[in-house]
């Protein structure tokens, strides 16, 4: 007679092939995936579940279950691709070229420090912990970029695009960053003491818990920023754009240099004063006016 198995017959060869001699295939992370599913499927969890008795087969290979390697085998791919594709010494014979692109390369864990990287583009790159320091990055493209970590302490980025960069944790402090685009970056916890900011454009970044400790915003664009529990001690916000910024939980200390920006909050908060009071005056509806002037007051 014969056994009707109901599965898809795509990977029942690699099946059979593990049983005869314990090899497992090189495959796509999804082919791995749907493979791992047919081991599960015949439970195809331990060497003792196939009757086979030696822990280590003639080709090396040791007889685990085939879901254990499999697993294996997606973790090894994983580590290989968290390595760069490119060494510093590949970096510095490719800066002596013109109009250098790094786009979508790997580069994380890099040391870049002290090179000349001006005007090259690095956009969609993963720069995990990569090491900028006192490098020369002006004009320099990170649009995209997963920069979670990186050291760019001392480097000169001016005119930098970072738009829609990811710079969660990074190092930037004391780094140069006159006239930038940080236009919704995400600069979380971000490290930019004593950084220059000056005419830079943050508009819709994320700064939540960034340190921002005598860094200079001269200028600088921050309207519907977040910078909630943000520390801005001593910082210089003159002539700050902070229009629609959250501000909760921020810790500064009040100085001459702040002036201006507080009191372009201030004018907007009168603004919306003036203009809800005379629309409710309009409509007769005291009660609004009332409840729009407390929550102006709290803040």
């Amino acid at each position: 007679g014969y056994i009707f198995v109901d599965r898809d017959g795509e990977h029942f060869r690699h099946i059979l092939n593990w049983l005869r001699d314990g090899m497992i295939p090189n495959l796509k992370d999804s082919d791995y995936a749907e493979l791992l599913r047919e081991a599960e499927y015949y439970q195809l969890l331990l060497a003792e579940k196939v009757d086979i008795a030696f822990t280590e087969h003639e080709n090396g290979f040791c007889c685990q279950g085939l879901i254990e390697r499999i697993n294996t085998a997606l973790s090894k791919k994983r580590d290989e691709d968290d390595n760069p594709e490119l060494t510093r010494r590949d970096i510095i014979k490719c800066i002596q070229s013109e109009k250098v692109k790094f786009r979508g390369v790997n580069l994380s864990g890099l040391d870049l420090s002290k090179l000349d990287l001006s005007d090259v583009d690095f956009s969609h790159a993963s720069l995990k912990g990569v090491f900028f320091s006192r490098a020369n990055l002006q004009c320099a493209k990170f649009r995209d970029v997963d920069a979670e970590g990186s050291i760019f302490h001392n480097a000169t980025l001016r005119e930098c695009e970072f738009t829609g960069a990811n710079l969660r944790g990074a190092l930037l402090a004391d780094a140069c960053l006159m006239d930038c685009s940080f236009c919704g970056a995400d600069l979380r916890s971000a490290h930019l003491q004593s950084a220059d900011l000056t005419n830079t454009n943050l508009e819709g970044a994320n700064l939540e818990g960034a340190n921002l400790k005598g860094a200079k915003l001269t200028n600088a664009n921050l309207k519907g920023a977040n910078l909630q529990r943000a520390y801005l001690r001593l910082v210089d916000l003159r002539e700050t754009d902070l229009d629609g910024a959250k501000l909760d939980g921020c810790k500064f200390a009040w100085s001459y240099s702040m002036t201006q920006a507080f009191c372009t909050y201030c004018v907007h908060l009168y603004h919306l004063l003036v203009t809800t009071f005379q629309a409710q005056k309009s409509t007769s509806n005291s009660d609004g006016f009332k409840s729009s002037f407390r929550c102006i007051e709290d803040v």
